[in-house]
């Protein structure tokens, strides 16, 4: 049994390697209708997969952010938090209530930022060191600038208010614990632990601070409500989701899910056409290769009975076609992919000024020419399954009429 298989191959091996011109142009017809396959393919996911990648890595598209004001408690927030499609909330005070006067040794100005209540797990301040202290913040690129400060830096802060008929100022000694991403904030700011934004709201309330040394007349606000909150899904496919559930609480909220909706239906939309034209393509190919497999088993009846009169039996004489459509798929896919890589090369040279560093026009994984092969072999042995039903219903006995 081991004996004849191998035989058979070495056999149709031979015949493949002797007429190499009819096999060379079945290779080339399968690198003709793959290579320009895989190159749109390669374009889809390049700039597709770009804007995908960056709405991904991008916090800022998975940002939910309520519009106008409302009355959020701690309970609240917490059960929004318990919600698995939530990565990160955290509640804001009133915007007027959150700014804070800063002063850096290093420069001549005082700067009034804005100050945003993070904790761990922030999106916009990834591998930062988040402020875990009251007296600690994470500036903003530009306020830092301004400021001429660095990670570590101490730089002073100020609170004023108008109390009792007169004009009051605090004074701080904070430390920059780390400096935001580009691009993160992009207004003069600092990340600012949730109580040191709720001991500025305090005291600009005429409420006493006694950690900071603040004092005030009116009582300490037990059930302290948020106006608004800071939220962040797990990834863009969330942003959906939560921002329905807060609508039908009746909280207006503002995304960017139009602009991620819109990649997505490219996404979709260009994967149907590449379908379209691969199915189309591939079957045209198999029907192509099938009738030629066909017209090459007819023309070596002889041949073939003749390998039925020595011991060959008829499953045998089948796995000749397949055999030769397998050495045709695999080099027609091997020399599709070397057009690939030559043309996706040259693409990405003519686009790489208007590329980001790493990004690519043309593209494909690894498992995206696994996929390729894959398909191909498929396309092949479904045409080769129409020579060997020829093949199969060859008589030894027309190999006797020829003797």
């Amino acid at each position: 049994m081991l004996k004849r298989v191998r035989n058979l191959f070495w056999l149709a091996s031979r015949d493949y390697h002797n007429e190499w011109q009819m096999s060379g142009f079945f290779v080339l017809a399968l690198a003709a209708v793959l290579g320009p396959m895989m190159i749109l393919f390669g374009l889809k996911v390049g700039i597709i997969g770009s804007m995908l990648d960056n709405l991904i890595e991008d916090p800022r598209n998975q940002e939910i952010r309520p519009v106008g004001s409302g009355r959020y408690d701690a309970p609240w927030i917490d059960k929004l938090r318990s919600r698995p499609e939530v990565a990160f909330i955290i509640p804001r005070t009133r915007a007027i209530a959150a700014t804070i006067q800063l002063k850096s040794t290093e420069a001549s100005r005082i700067l009034s930022v804005e100050m945003i209540p993070t904790a761990r797990g922030d999106p916009l301040l990834p591998g930062r060191v988040i402020p875990g202290e009251l007296q600690q913040l994470v500036l903003s690129e530009t306020a830092a600038q301004k400021l001429n400060v660095q990670k570590g830096d101490r730089i002073g802060g100020s609170l004023a208010r108008r109390f009792q008929g007169s004009s009051e100022r605090v004074h701080l000694d904070l430390e920059v614990t780390d400096i935001a991403p580009p691009g993160s904030f992009s207004r003069d700011g600092a990340f600012v632990s949730l109580a040191l934004v709720e001991a500025a709201e305090d005291f600009r309330d005429g409420r006493a601070v006694p950690e900071l040394g603040w004092e005030g007349s009116l009582a300490d606000d037990k059930d302290r409500t948020y106006p608004s909150f800071r939220l962040y899904t797990r990834s863009i496919y969330d942003v959906s989701p939560i921002s329905k559930a807060l609508e039908k609480l009746g909280i207006e909220v503002r995304t960017r899910a139009a602009d991620i909706e819109i990649v997505r239906n490219m996404d979709r939309n260009l994967t149907a056409v590449f379908w379209v034209i691969a199915v189309i393509g591939l079957l045209g190919f198999s029907f192509s290769l099938g009738a030629s497999l066909w017209a090459n088993v007819d023309r070596k009846r002889k041949e073939l009975s003749v390998l039925r009169l020595v011991g060959f039996r008829t499953g045998d004489i089948v796995w000749f076609p397949v055999i030769q459509s397998f050495y045709t798929a695999v080099l027609g896919w091997v020399t599709a992919s070397l057009i690939y890589l030559g043309v996706s090369f040259i693409i990405n040279k003519m686009f790489a000024k208007q590329l980001e560093q790493g990004d690519q026009v043309c593209s494909l994984l690894p498992e995206h020419f696994l996929i390729a092969l894959g398909l191909t072999l498929l396309s092949a042995f479904l045409a080769a399954g129409m020579a060997g039903y020829r093949a199969a219903r060859i008589e030894p006995s027309e190999g006797l009429r020829e003797i």
